[in-house]
């Protein structure tokens, strides 16, 4: 894998939802490896928040923009010039899909709309990989593994406008890339666990703060069954994706990015792994909410990622967990969080 980090020496890499949770750490892992940065993003969407937090933005070019202000993007993108590119910009939150689905929509389908075209349009990018999700598929809640060559469907205004963001990928692949010798993948990852996340409606991050605050984590949907993983599984796998089609344009696809299956959790044992992982006599409990429509069970079938790319996943969702309650730990007590996300960047890469 350090091959791999290798390949992002002096690169122009444009990144797009720098300033999110995953691009916090993506770009972290960029500059680590000597890469020359460009984000693009809103302001970062929660407060506190990992951008801020692990000072990355001293170490890029950031560029404060909607993806939806085609103009404003195409302006940021012309002046990087960039070689490589990651879309991870996005409206990310299920619930807050069905709060605000036309903004939903305009971000994650237009937004990448946006972002195609600017590539469409230059003379510099040689592969680019678009972020999309474990829950673009039709899902029936069977017990196996969705393969990508599953429909694809989502259920709600989140996972449907991701749905689409994949099908513009197909499109500017078929109709623009391939004659320009620009090689695209799309990427669908489960959900993420890792330090720095502070987003509303999410398990780990409600069990942070309610940890913080010494008080029992309320759970949702205790019985619901996800595919977790650390934040930097999924990352690395974006990483290779986007090194090696840019020297071989065959490996250009659509990928699952998730978990082995014995990673597969409900929230419930999810949060019982963090109350043992926090210590200090943490607990958790089941709440009734009559919120809208999520699925119960959604598994990734990761074979072909696999195949492809030899990759197999570094740490278990236990060890996920630890590492997230590690890095939260250094924070909380106001240590050097930056040098503790590096720690866990280079222990992860040297696995």
């Amino acid at each position: 894998m350090n091959k791999i980090l290798d390949f992002y020496k002096g690169k122009r890499v444009f990144v797009t939802g720098h300033t999110g949770f995953k691009g916090s750490w993506l770009v972290k892992i960029l500059t680590h490896a000597g890469a020359d940065v460009t984000g693009y993003a809103l302001e970062p969407p929660t407060n506190p928040n990992l951008f801020s937090i692990i000072g990355v933005e001293d170490q890029i070019h950031s560029v404060i923009g909607d993806i939806r202000d085609y103009d404003r993007l195409r302006e940021a993108f012309q002046e990087a010039n960039p070689e490589l590119v990651f879309h991870l910009a996005a409206q990310p939150i299920v619930l807050t899909s069905y709060e605000q689905p036309r903004y939903t929509y305009e971000t994650n389908v237009m937004g990448t709309v946006n972002l195609l075209e600017c590539v469409r349009q230059s003379d510099s990018v040689r592969s680019v990989l678009n972020v999309t999700t474990d829950k673009v598929y039709h899902n029936n809640e069977w017990c196996w593994g969705y393969r990508e060559n599953e429909p694809l469907d989502g259920f709600d205004p989140y996972s449907n406008s991701k749905s689409c963001s994949e099908l513009v990928t197909h499109s500017y692949k078929s109709s623009f890339f391939d004659q320009k010798g620009i090689a695209v993948s799309t990427a669908r990852a489960g959900n993420v666990i890792g330090g720095g996340d502070f987003a509303d409606n999410r398990i780990i991050p409600d069990c942070v703060r309610a940890a913080m605050a010494k008080q029992p984590i309320s759970v949702r949907n205790p019985n619901s069954t996800r595919p977790y993983q650390h934040v930097l599984e999924p990352l690395s796998v974006y990483l290779t994706i986007v090194a090696l089609q840019a020297q071989d344009s065959a490996l250009q696809g659509y990928y699952n990015v998730g978990p082995n299956d014995v990673d597969c959790l409900t929230t419930g044992e999810l949060a019982t792994i963090f109350c043992q992982s926090w210590g200090e006599g943490q607990t958790w409990e089941a709440v009734q909410k009559n919120g809208p429509h999520e699925a119960n069970f959604l598994k990734l079938d990761c074979s072909l990622v696999k195949k492809t790319f030899g990759w197999q996943p570094v740490w278990t969702a236990r060890q996920a967990v630890e590492k997230t309650v590690e890095w939260t730990k250094v924070y909380a007590a106001g240590g050097d969080t930056a040098e503790a996300a590096l720690n866990q960047i280079r222990e992860f890469f040297s696995e």
